[in-house]
């Protein structure tokens, strides 16, 4: 994936209120940017880091700038939710997350489950069942070359892992898919500490056929791709 136009570079002076983040620019310039992330973005949001933004397109946009990538401990990291599920989908359509290929129809964004909405739905596979893949985006490292998720506590996340586990009892294939929008790192594991009913959650899910996998990416300020994929740690 490429981002559509250059991005501005800057030093992050701080970020608040969940969406707002505050950038002075390379030309001295003090802006707002909209932070597409509603995690706490633990380890990635010290005053001083290197970011860069890209600019608004849409016209109704409250705000000029959308914060894009943070540099974190020397490692590139995309920290906006909204391109993992972009992402995946260019990655199973060119081959590289091979776990899900030979699929003749993708849809994003169907609904299923309670009032869920399945970030990809792949059909129409000679020899497998119809596949719900839930995507989960992961920018975490508390360890060197260890990515984590969640960051923060997410009842919505079980509540996926659950209605996974739901289209599994009715025959369908599961996935449950972490991309790493970093690539500084070469394993990962559920943090516990953090949500442990999350890691019951999805250690039962897997105990019940679902599958889960992790890819990581490269990230450049001209763009992100998925790269390959990193051993799950048990806990």
């Amino acid at each position: 994936m490429k981002y559509e136009h250059e991005l501005f570079h800057g030093t992050l002076i701080k970020r608040y209120k969940r969406f707002l983040a505050d950038v002075k620019l390379d030309n001295g310039e003090i802006v707002t940017a909209h932070c597409a992330n509603s995690g706490s973005m633990l380890s990635l949001k010290d005053e001083g880091n290197e970011v860069w933004l890209s600019p608004a397109t849409n016209p109704k946009a409250k705000l000029d700038y959308k914060w894009e990538i943070v540099k974190a401990d020397g490692a590139m990291v995309s920290i906006n939710t909204s391109w993992p599920n972009k992402l995946v989908e260019e990655a199973i359509l060119d081959g590289t997350i091979s776990e899900l290929q030979g699929y003749d129809d993708l849809r994003r964004e169907m609904k299923y489950g309670q009032k869920s909405r399945i970030d990809l739905f792949l059909s129409n596979h000679p020899e497998n069942a119809d596949c719900y893949v839930e995507v989960k985006s992961v920018t975490l490292s508390r360890e060197t070359a260890l990515a984590e998720f969640p960051d923060s506590v997410t009842a919505r996340g079980t509540k996926h892992l659950n209605e996974l586990k739901d289209m599994v009892d009715q025959g369908s294939r599961s996935v449950m898919l972490y991309l790493a929008q970093r690539s500084d790192i070469n394993k990962f594991k559920v943090a516990s500490d953090i949500d442990p009913a999350y890691a019951d959650a999805l250690k039962m899910a897997k105990e019940n056929g679902v599958e889960a996998y992790c890819y990581i990416c490269t990230v450049t300020p001209s763009g992100i791709k998925v790269d390959h994929s990193i051993p799950i740690l048990e806990e």
